[in-house]
């Protein structure tokens, strides 16, 4: 499957997807969300506007918010929670510089962020957590932690879909995807929060710059934040139209993750992954 998406015209696809999504015509932008609507196992109750044909397009359906009460933030001043809604992919220790993505495949951090071998050292040894958004999931993505933003990065690539299927035999497959990567400083040291563009993702934005991908440019693009732009646990990061990855790293002996989690476990936004180490605080 890998090798014929290879084939794809994969940026061309993804315009196109893109362009129907953002669609204001009243017939088409509903058939579209009549069909996903009965394609997935969409839970409409839990969305702040629970009528799917009173969104002005696609992608205002697909990122709809949630009701405030649907995803309650772990209490726990010490808790890593998800930063999204979907199934993990892979979670656990970082080997000196390799991150597991499936198996027989593994990647590097300093690949990853885009060949910046000073900010991968930051996280040799660390730790790291790959979710997988399905279609039918919760699509905007939020701070797994206090943080204040410290850089943006912009790393232009690859529109592999992400999903297990392809992760399983597409080598290297999130350090070739388009991606946008955002470090924050937090109490536990650097954090990245990644969000990694798929086949059909029409964008990706953040709260602070708006739309990242459309316009796709060819280089990779770097933006640092003197000013503070400070986002506190479970408040929105972004958002992905059409869907994705998000993976978190974080550094060397910051995290304890919950016995129970393993690849395919289903998590909400919000959720208590791991226990942050308080002797760090």
């Amino acid at each position: 499957m890998s090798k014929l998406q290879a084939f794809l015209p994969q940026h061309l696809l993804t315009d196109f997807a893109g362009f129907l999504a953002n669609l204001k015509i009243r017939w088409i932008k509903n058939r579209l969300i009549q069909y996903f609507v009965w394609r997935y196992p969409v839970n409409l109750a839990e969305a702040a506007n629970s009528n799917p044909y009173e969104y002005e397009n696609f992608n205002a359906f697909f990122t709809r918010a949630l009701k405030p009460s649907a995803r309650p933030i772990a209490p726990g001043i010490f808790d890593l929670v998800s930063p999204a809604d979907g199934c993990i992919s892979q979670l656990g220790n970082i080997d000196h510089h390799q991150i597991f993505q499936a198996k027989g495949h593994h990647f590097t951090v300093q690949d990853l962020l885009g060949g910046d071998q000073k900010l991968a050292e930051t996280f040799i040894d660390g730790s790291f957590l790959t979710v997988y958004l399905a279609p039918k999931d919760y699509h905007r993505v939020h701070m797994p932690i206090d943080g204040h933003l410290l850089q943006m990065i912009y790393v232009p690539g690859k529109l592999f879909s992400v999903n297990f299927k392809t992760a399983a035999c597409t080598p290297n497959l999130f350090a070739q995807n388009e991606r946008v990567i955002a470090i924050f400083q937090t109490s536990i040291g650097k954090v990245a929060v990644i969000l990694v563009g798929a086949m059909i993702v029409g964008s990706i934005e953040t709260v602070w710059a708006g739309t990242i991908l459309s316009p796709r440019q060819s280089s990779v693009e770097n933006w640092h934040y003197d000013q503070p732009i400070h986002l506190r646990r479970g408040e929105e990061l972004g958002r992905f139209k059409l869907g994705s990855t998000v993976i978190v790293l974080l550094e060397n002996e910051k995290v304890t993750w919950d016995s129970h989690l393993a690849s395919t476990n289903p998590v909400c936004m919000g959720e208590k992954l791991g226990v942050l180490k308080p002797d760090q605080w």
